[in-house]
């Protein structure tokens, strides 16, 4: 089940990466193999104790199995284990890194820039946000009230106020409501989120470049998990507009950890303007004498970090290039039709209820009252099958219920697999058994 077929690869890569340390004298690891082997062992029946994120069964969160290159890349990387906080401690790693963010920044529209990777999207939405506080220092952050948790988190680590923009019933921000907060004044910073982690929506990006252009605010789009998405070839009307505009921005965020086929953690802060790079200044009296080149340590606010990421990322985008209509556009377009399809499906089923169409390739879906069945129920039920679900607490609004919050099923239709008729097929036979089981049997 856990696939080994490229070890053999990755053991041809080692013997070439060590002819480029040939010249040094002989050295061999100490540890015991027999001890390794022991340890490893029980790494591995620990590890069992997990749900099969790499499976098409299981899609609930947003969690997709890293590229075959970006592991084989990731673990050769490891035998150096660079640093890219600077150039002393990462030399190759650190260069493939400036390349695969401006690969990234390009997919944007984005030619001179400011970027980095990050450990994930927290710290990458973190150093956004830093840098608009010192903007516009103490002035208001305002995000959607489904925007993701950390935004109200950061602006406090930052000491920034913060406040919840309300959504309409698509899950995107309100722009009326937008524009009624604006009116009063004191706000630093917008957050428009291009990809919902609840329900995937895009806030709609173009009326609020409008509304930047009258109140002059900073506008950063958080595209952590749909950032990727302006590759796919069957958005919606509301979403591809989003998307065609993100280079208007100020500042952006993408995790290419989630739809960018890489290990945790890998995020990435880009920057329209390279002069906020001043805030990043600082001195160091002892780390770097080897280059007076610009390293990334002095514009990341995290020291060291994993070259390994970087390589991984590299290797990937190597062969999986960023561009509209190719391979990896190709799977995007896919993971949304799987979702379409999925709604599809419940929307038919009299015993489900459906919102808004997904814009991205979240489905979220409630049982209808009359079933008798909580979400819960069915979502235990339908692990116990094999099939692994999520739950959210969703606003009533979205499935036209006069009910503030119901709670829902959710499925992040996210790997390759899922866009294929018979793994569609399997998983809506397995959630509609569950169904059934949990209608069957007795509460509590």
């Amino acid at each position: 089940m856990v696939d080994d077929s490229t070890l053999d690869i990755l053991k041809d890569a080692l013997a070439t990466l060590g002819e480029g340390f040939s010249e040094l004298p002989p050295h061999t690891e100490t540890a015991d193999p027999a001890a390794l082997a022991t340890v490893l062992q029980e790494v591995a029946v620990r590890l069992q104790d997990n749900y099969p994120y790499f499976h098409p069964l299981y899609a609930g969160q947003m969690l997709k199995p890293p590229h075959p290159v970006a592991r084989l890349a990731y673990q050769l990387a490891l035998y150096v284990n660079p640093n890219n906080h600077a150039l002393d401690g990462g030399r190759a790693s650190s260069a493939m890194e400036k390349e695969a963010v401006a690969a990234l920044a390009a997919m944007f529209g984005w030619t001179a820039f400011l970027g980095h990777l990050t450990s994930g999207g927290t710290m990458a939405n973190l150093e956004a946000l830093w840098v608009a506080g010192r903007l516009a220092p103490g002035k208001v952050v305002l995000a959607s009230s489904q925007a993701h948790y950390t935004h109200s988190r950061i602006s406090a680590v930052l000491g920034l106020p913060f406040e919840a923009v309300p959504v309409d019933h698509f899950g995107r921000m309100d722009v009326a409501a937008l524009e009624k907060r604006l009116e009063r004044g004191d706000v630093g910073t917008v957050v428009a989120t291009l990809g919902t982690t609840a329900t995937g929506s895009v806030d709609p990006l173009p009326e609020i470049l409008a509304l930047r252009e009258r109140f002059g605010f900073r506008l950063h789009a958080d595209a952590a998990y749909g950032g990727y998405f302006g590759l796919a070839q069957n958005l919606g009307d509301s979403a591809q507009a989003a998307f065609d505009c993100i280079g208007d921005v100020d500042s952006l965020v993408i995790d290419p950890h989630k739809h960018g086929l890489q290990p945790y953690g890998c995020g990435c802060v880009l920057f329209a303007d390279p002069r906020v790079g001043r805030f990043y200044k600082h001195d160091s009296p002892y780390t770097y004498f080897s280059s007076t080149e610009l390293h990334l340590g002095e514009i990341s606010l995290e020291c060291s970090r994993a070259g390994a990421a970087a390589v991984a990322l590299w290797a990937t985008q190597r062969l999986l290039p960023l561009t509209p209509g190719g391979e990896f556009s190709g799977m995007l377009t896919q993971c949304r039709g799987a979702a379409l399809a999925l709604h599809a499906k419940l929307a038919a089923d009299p015993r489900f209820m459906v919102g808004f169409l997904p814009e991205l390739d979240i489905v979220v879906w409630a049982m209808q009252p009359e079933l008798g069945v909580s979400a819960r129920a069915i979502f235990e039920e339908a692990a116990r099958s094999g099939l692994h679900l999520a739950l959210a607490e969703l606003p009533g609004i979205f499935f036209g219920l006069a009910t503030p919050m119901v709670t829902c099923l959710r499925s992040v239709q996210m790997k390759p697999e899922h866009a294929d008729p018979d793994w569609q097929e399997l998983l809506w036979t397995l959630l509609s058994k569950a169904t059934d089981a949990a209608t069957q049997r007795p509460p509590g």
